[in-house]
């Protein structure tokens, strides 16, 4: 029985696979809706450009008339009438050959499209970085969980042990309280791990729309990257390549265009107009009517010379905009600067924290071994192994979430510079065991 129940146990650990963090991504960039919505205003944005185009070009438009008249007479003998039925077609071209606001008009939407590429960029930087903090947050609860699991069953062993040495009369009743209440803590913290796990599943649910599957690990050996240069060239790169700084930029050309294209409100304007009409009128008792054909050409030159002071309005309205958008990029620039730096520091300072909390988590083990042994000879209290465990405990859940902080803020710092990208994500896949 022994060898068929072995072999169940096999072929189910290679039944269970992990969903690696790529795989999450996948689901999240086809379900989840605040990506759906960027991808929707970015098409929506792309429309701004064949908008601009249309104002540079003719515009044609084509009018029928079919109409019916009849008219009576006074002082004419009775039953004296007229009647008619006009009918006729019109066909026109209008081209503008100058017009400065349609120009700054067409950049703009020029602008507006590269707003709505850059706009979709952050919002799949976004989910990339939703997606990774949602995935390490779903690692770390489970984590958390399992270590006051396993704290929870040391609390119980040491309670069993005290209630055994207080019934033969080698403890003290206080070391059997002392256990209750550690094991008590430990029921506590468990119910508190099982929610917070059950929330963090329900945020990455939220992204992927399902259930959350099983979840590559990371791999307990996985070394974190330090970053590939100094915090300076990071913060040059935020300054330069942050996607909020790019979309900065663009705002304050655009506000610039808006500021020429109000001014255009004072300029000439010159099209060429080019139309033909058919029209004939059908008169009772008069055969064959009457019809004629009139063709035209020719250019249209419009100068405004006082508009009620709207105009000068508008400039100054887009010039207050102007300014606005200069201090918009700036703010973007520091922010970008800001965020590099901490992403910077996070990921420097949290691989020196994973590697003391290593060091740290193989001393507290070595000194809860020696607590144990100590306690067996005498020259330890169970209180102070019950202390030890906790520290083991608590240096295992902070390696946890130092790791999983470092590698998060690897993908900040990444984003700060503005070159995030999916292949980041799979070189973390790297350090996860499916």
């Amino acid at each position: 029985m022994r060898l068929p129940l072995c072999l169940a146990l096999a072929c189910a650990s290679q039944l269970t696979w992990g969903a690696n963090l790529g795989q999450i991504y996948q689901l999240a960039l086809d379900h989840d809706a605040t990506y759906a919505s960027a991808l929707q205003a970015y098409k929506a944005g792309l429309e701004k450009r064949p908008q601009g185009l249309a104002l540079l070009r003719p515009t044609v438009s084509l009018g029928a008339s079919l109409s019916h008249a009849s008219s009576e007479y006074s002082g004419l003998p009775s039953g004296y009438s007229q009647s008619s039925d006009p009918y006729g077609f019109s066909l026109s071209l209008t081209q503008p050959l100058y017009r400065k606001q349609n120009l700054e008009t067409y950049a703009q939407s020029k602008l507006q499209v590269l707003q709505a590429e850059l706009q979709l960029k952050v919002a799949r930087q976004d989910l990339l970085l939703r997606v990774a903090r949602a995935y390490f947050d779903v690692l770390q609860a489970g984590d958390v969980l399992a270590t006051v699991g396993a704290q929870k069953q040391a609390n119980a062993e040491q309670l069993a042990q005290a209630r055994k040495s207080f019934e033969v009369g080698a403890a003290t009743i206080v070391d059997t309280h002392e256990a209750q209440a550690r094991y008590d803590l430990g029921v506590a913290q468990e119910i508190a791990g099982q929610n917070d796990l059950e929330v963090k599943q329900r945020v990455l649910e939220r992204l992927i729309e399902r259930d959350t599957p099983a979840l590559a690990r990371l791999d307990a050996q996985a070394t974190m990257r330090l970053p590939d240069a100094s915090m300076d060239a990071w913060v040059t790169r935020a300054a330069s390549d942050n996607l909020a700084v790019a979309l900065g930029r663009t705002g304050l050309e655009a506000a610039r265009r808006e500021v020429d294209k109000q001014k255009g409100g004072h300029a000439p304007t010159l099209d060429l107009n080019a139309s033909f009409s058919d029209n004939h009128n059908q008169v009772v008792g008069l055969s064959g009517g009457v019809g004629s054909n009139v063709s035209s050409i020719g250019l249209q030159f419009a100068l405004p010379l006082y508009q009620g002071g709207a105009v000068d309005s508008r400039v100054r309205e887009a010039s207050a905009n102007l300014e606005k958008a200069r201090f918009d990029l700036e703010s973007a620039r520091r922010q970008a600067i800001l965020e590099a730096r901490q992403a910077y520091l996070g990921v420097v300072s949290g691989n020196a924290q994973v590697q003391a909390l290593k060091q740290a988590l193989v001393s507290s083990q070595a000194q809860l071994k020696s607590t144990k042994l100590g306690l067996e000879v005498g020259v330890r209290t169970r209180v102070d192994v019950l202390n030890a465990q906790q520290q083991v405990s608590s240096t295992s859940k902070d390696l946890a979430a130092a790791r999983y902080q470092t590698l998060v803020a690897g993908l900040t710092l990444k984003a700060a510079s503005g070159t995030l990208a999916e292949v980041d994500l799979k070189a973390l896949d790297a350090l996860l065991l499916e």
